[in-house]
C-alpha cells in the first residue's frame, strides 16, 4: 500500500472540493457537447466518467482543470477559478493519447519522471530533493530497473506506469486519466488499477475516464455518467441499479465489461 489512507481518516471536518462545476454547458460551434453538468469531486475521492462515444467526457475533464472554458457555467480548482487556476504542480493529467504519442519519444524512463518536478526546481537546478522524489516514484511503481531504458521500448502499460510515477514525483494532489489502459494487455490492466486504488488510498484524488463499465464500479467509490448531460452521479452500487446506464447509452450498448 502506497501512504497512509486518507479514507480512514477520522477528521470531523468535511472534505475538501477539489473540483466543482456548476451547470457547465460547453459547445464546439454549433453542436453541443455539455449541457447543464454539475459534479462535484471531493478531497480523495475516486471518481469514474463514464458515457459512450462523443459523450463528452473528455471535454468534461478539460472544463474541469481549466484547459477549455465553458460556455456557461462556472468551474473551480480547490477553490479558485479553473481558468486562472496556475498552481500547476497540484495537477497530473495523462490524456487519452500519451501512451501513443510517448513511443517516439527520444527519452528515458528516468528523464520523463524528472519533467515531474519542472514546477517545483529552484533557480532551474535538480536539488536532492528533486532527485529523491524521482527515485521514491520509482520505486512506488516498480520502473527501478527500467530507469535508463527509453519510454518507446516500453509496453503500453510500462508507460503509463512512467505517467504515474511523474505524478508521483510532482507530488500531485489530483489525478486525471483519459481511457489509460487502451491497448493495454488484460493482466498488466489488472496491475494499473490496483496501482491507482493504492494511489488513492494513499490520498491522492483520482478522476478516471473510463470505457470499461466494471473497472469503474469496482475501483471507483463515485461514478458520474453522462451523455452531453449529466445522467447519475453518486454511489456505484447505485449505479448498476438503475436504468442510467441505459439512458445514457441509449442504441449504442457497445459497453465493455470488466472480466477476471
Amino acid at each position: 500500500m502506497i501512504g497512509s489512507s486518507h479514507k480512514e481518516a477520522t477528521s470531523e471536518t468535511s472534505p475538501e472540493k477539489v473540483v466543482s462545476v456548476d451547470g457547465v454547458s460547453f459547445s464546439h460551434g454549433d453542436v453541443p457537447v455539455l449541457e447543464d453538468v454539475s459534479v462535484d469531486i471531493e478531497e480523495g475521492a475516486f471518481l469514474g466518467i463514464v458515457g459512450p462515444n462523443g459523450s463528452g467526457k473528455s471535454t468534461l475533464v478539460e472544463v474541469m482543470l481549466g484547459l477549455r472554458s465553458p460556455d456557461s457555467g462556472s468551474v473551480r480548482l480547490f477553490g479558485e477559478r479553473a481558468v486562472n487556476f496556475d498552481d500547476g504542480e497540484r495537477i497530473a493529467y495523462v490524456a487519452q493519447d500519451a501512451t501513443d504519442t510517448s513511443r517516439d519519444m527520444p527519452v528515458t524512463v528516468r528523464e520523463v519522471i524528472r519533467m515531474g518536478r519542472y514546477p517545483r526546481r529552484l533557480f532551474g537546478r535538480f536539488s536532492e530533493e528533486d532527485r529523491r522524489a524521482v527515485e521514491k516514484a520509482m520505486e512506488e511503481v516498480g520502473l527501478e530497473e527500467l530507469s535508463s531504458r527509453r519510454v518507446g521500448r516500453l509496453s503500453g502499460g510500462q508507460r503509463q506506469r512512467v505517467f504515474i510515477a511523474r505524478a508521483l514525483a510532482a507530488e500531485a494532489d489530483l489525478l486525471a486519466l483519459d481511457e489509460p489502459t487502451v491497448g493495454v494487455d488484460a493482466e498488466s490492466r489488472e496491475e494499473f488499477y490496483e496501482l491507482l486504488r493504492d494511489l488513492n488510498n494513499g490520498g491522492m484524488t483520482v478522476v478516471l475516464i473510463e470505457h470499461d463499465i466494471g473497472v469503474v464500479t469496482e475501483y471507483a467509490d463515485e461514478i458520474a455518467c453522462i451523455n452531453r448531460r449529466l445522467y447519475f452521479d453518486g454511489d456505484p452500487s447505485e449505479f448498476v441499479e438503475t436504468d442510467a446506464l441505459a439512458e445514457a447509452y441509449g442504441k449504442d450498448q457497445h459497453v465493455l465489461s470488466h472480466d477476471h
